[in-house]
């Protein structure tokens, strides 16, 4: 069973769902986003039953927009308190405090930000809403001497921001503070099976262009990076599946491994790959990999048999998001062409309203071993040769 819900649903996805006959939930969104009538739509109702009937029914979300739906429809199931463990970074940092009982967070409301004494605090530490998505919000502070700044930045942010989603996919009325994770950040896409057992769909190094950086730019897959730390997450998915009692359950999880290969999580995003039909569509584009197909038919990767001609290609999803500091409503166009021009092989470009969201879409690219530059090139762009102003 599939929900869908916006901002995102991928041609991808959609073709996916219409090959296997997959039944789709008919919700407004749903229906809003897809105007396919051949697809196999069933009522909210019809899928209540079956979920009442079934509580281990297999739900993949395309969006974390269809938390509401999940928790208004599927009471009597887990997965509305799942959801919230994993959700809420406070109450995910509670759940795995016996994993790591020296590893320092605190919850802060909004309003108590401006009377907070950071003196008290560890530097450095990262700063972002306790319920968040996309890197909106983050900001990382080396120094109280940063602190008002930081400040100013988070209630810019806020303004900005709010409204684009819905409360249970972003909320800033809570924040969480927590000592910076040292090591290389991860981005994991996995799933629960019937038993349990947790099955890892691919791991995406996510590369940032300084210490200060918190963005969402740039998420790498390739051989080395998935076989490098393919145990050291399994271990680790296995340790929170186990604590949640997870099953028929899919989840995007985000990590840092250090030199030592000390793995901590920094957030699990449930019932669902990479937001933007992103990663889930990511894995098809590297390694033949369809997450959405393995999920529901429960399905395991070989990888040894994937790799054999994947030696030296990497495989990137980037996100476009305006840092440019030209306001949206002084954007008249993006130059898509010059864009793709950069790039040795891109493999797919998707272009966002910047008016609706604050990004201008997205392109997955294959690039070849030694042509790391263009990565390099994108992640420290502010994408201004790209912006026609009004």
């Amino acid at each position: 069973m599939i929900l869908i819900g916006k901002p995102y649903v991928s041609d991808f996805l959609t073709k996916t769902i219409k090959e296997n006959n997959f039944q789709l939930v008919a919700t407004k969104e749903a229906k809003e986003l897809i105007s396919d009538d051949s697809l196999n739509w069933i009522s909210e109702i019809t899928a209540n039953n079956i979920i009442k009937e079934n509580p281990n029914q297999l739900i993949y979300s395309n969006s974390e927009n269809n938390i509401s739906w999940v928790e208004n429809n599927l009471g009597a199931t887990k997965r509305p308190k799942q959801i919230q463990v994993f959700k809420n970074k406070i109450k995910l940092r509670e759940l795995l405090k016996d994993v790591y009982p020296k590893y320092f967070f605190k919850g802060v409301k909004y309003e108590e930000l401006d009377s907070l004494s950071v003196h008290d605090l560890p530097f450095p530490f990262i700063i972002k809403p306790a319920i968040g998505f996309f890197s909106l919000g983050v900001h990382k502070v080396d120094e109280p001497s940063e602190w008002n700044e930081v400040l100013t930045k988070i209630k810019t942010d806020i303004e900005h921001i709010k409204g684009f989603y819905p409360a249970e996919v972003l909320d800033t009325n809570y924040f969480i503070i927590e000592e910076c994770i040292k090591g290389e950040e991860y981005a994991i896409d996995c799933y629960y099976n019937t038993k349990g057992e947790a099955v890892i769909l691919n791991i995406m190094h996510h590369i940032f262009s300084s210490g200060k950086d918190v963005s969402d730019r740039v998420y790498s897959t390739s051989k080395e990076i998935i076989t490098s730390n393919l145990n050291t997450i399994q271990n680790l998915v296995n340790i929170i599946g186990e604590k949640v009692d997870l099953k028929n359950f899919p989840i995007h999880i985000e990590v840092r491994i250090d030199s030592k290969g000390t793995i901590i999580p920094i957030e699990v995003n449930p019932m669902r790959f990479g937001g933007w039909c992103t990663t889930g569509d990511l894995s098809w584009y590297a390694f033949g990999i369809n997450s959405y197909e393995y999920f529901l038919y429960g399905k395991k990767p070989n990888w040894e048999e994937i790799f054999k001609e994947k030696e030296a290609k990497k495989y990137s999803l980037i996100l476009l998001d305006n840092n440019s500091g030209i306001k949206d409503t002084d954007i008249a166009s993006f130059d898509y062409d010059k864009l793709l021009s950069d790039f040795e092989n891109p493999l797919v470009l998707r272009k966002i309203n910047i008016g609706e969201y604050p990004i201008f879409g997205f392109i997955f690219t294959e690039t070849s071993e030694g042509n790391e530059a263009e990565l390099k090139s994108i992640l420290t762009s502010n994408l201004r040769k790209y912006i026609v102003k009004k």
